[in-house]
């Protein structure tokens, strides 16, 4: 019995002289590894301000071997230290690169040409508190039920929608006192598109699609396919400003596209006071503002095209209450003459609006 006690005790105590190390390793592992950086934020979580303010960024120095660190904010360089000894203070204007939430990084080169990075995310939000505006019926004119609107342009004093779901997407011209489609004015998409935002730029139609990440381009007088152009990513809404497609993707994202590349010219996160604002949809330019349908309610956001502010939140409620029906949600807005036209996904009626600014 003894003999089995001793072996016993020899089993624990080299037991214990394996594990205590072992559990010293991985407590010096779990030790937060910011401290191993040779150069870091004093803070610890990600940063929240707003636009136009500024940010005092303390910068710990943990390594006198530095040889030069820099600051990269929103992928640019915005500031480099030579072989800093001593902790950094530096002021940040959040209003140099728009509001949305960007990426700030530490970027420390040791002397032996090693690099160690300290990551962080700044999220600045807007600094304007949206105005309410509410659009009121002032004309009301026929919108075909079984047409479920995906953008809705002017042009030339001419109407034009492009009509939305597989097997049923279609591009046409429209009388607006009827409702009807212009006879040989309309081009139907192969059934494999589910067509989505349009808008007019010069002679030629442009007219997203959903999930198949292509443009189509129609001459806009004869309706007739020019070209189509591949992109990354998922099409709802599409205006211009005279220069440049304006292009969202249902998430807060709008990007500004060249009009003959359809390449990323820049691109705006859409936020108001609170955040970001999502699921923005159809997409209309108006007076140097975007306005933007936001999916699956009564609302439409006008953006500042610069920033991505968010300066009005337009109410439609009193539109879904006349037009909906058995339709689906409000969608579609366009402006011919100084006035502006909406109206929604199947509705049988396209409203001539005023806004009504409390």
């Amino acid at each position: 019995m003894k003999k089995y006690i001793i072996l016993g005790v020899l089993i624990l105590v080299i037991g214990s002289m394996v594990l205590i190390p072992y559990f010293k390793n991985n407590s010096n592992k779990s030790t937060d590894v910011a401290t191993e950086l040779p150069a870091t934020f004093s803070f610890k979580d990600n940063l929240a301000t707003t636009y136009n303010s500024v940010v005092e960024l303390e910068i710990n120095i943990n390594s006198e071997d530095i040889d030069r660190l820099e600051l990269i904010y929103n992928d640019s360089i915005f500031k480099t230290w030579q072989q800093p000894t001593k902790d950094i203070k530096i002021q940040i204007n959040t209003g140099f690169y728009g509001i949305g939430t960007k990426a700030i990084s530490l970027i420390s080169y040791k002397k032996d040409g090693t690099q160690f990075n300290d990551n962080r995310m700044v999220r600045v939000l807007s600094d304007i508190l949206p105005a309410i505006w509410i659009a009121k019926i002032k004309q009301v004119f026929p919108h075909n039920n079984k047409h479920y609107t995906q953008g809705l342009e002017f042009n030339e004093g001419k109407l034009f929608e492009g009509i939305g779901q597989y097997n049923a997407s279609l591009v046409c011209q429209k009388e607006l006192k009827t409702g009807n489609i212009v006879p040989s004015k309309e081009m139907n998409l192969d059934n494999s598109y589910f067509g989505e935002g349009i808008t007019i730029f010069k002679d030629q139609l442009y007219q997203l699609t959903w999930q198949e990440q292509t443009c189509i381009v129609y001459n806009k007088e004869s309706f007739e396919i020019i070209k189509t152009i591949p992109y990354i990513g998922e099409g709802w809404g599409l205006c211009n400003d005279g220069t440049s497609l304006i292009m969202s993707n249902g998430t807060e994202r709008i990007t500004f596209r060249n009009p003959t590349t359809f390449s990323i010219e820049r691109t705006i996160d859409v936020y108001d006071n609170e955040g970001p604002i999502q699921q923005l949809n159809e997409l209309e330019f108006i007076d140097g503002k975007i306005y933007a349908n936001v999916y699956t309610t009564n609302k439409v956001v006008v953006i500042e095209p610069e920033t991505g502010r968010v300066v009005a939140i337009m109410d439609g409620t009193e539109l879904e209450k006349a037009g909906r029906g058995f339709g689906d949600v409000m969608n579609g807005i366009a402006t011919n003459d100084g006035k502006i036209y909406m109206t929604g996904k199947n509705w049988n009626k396209l409203f001539e609006v005023t806004i009504e600014k409390p």
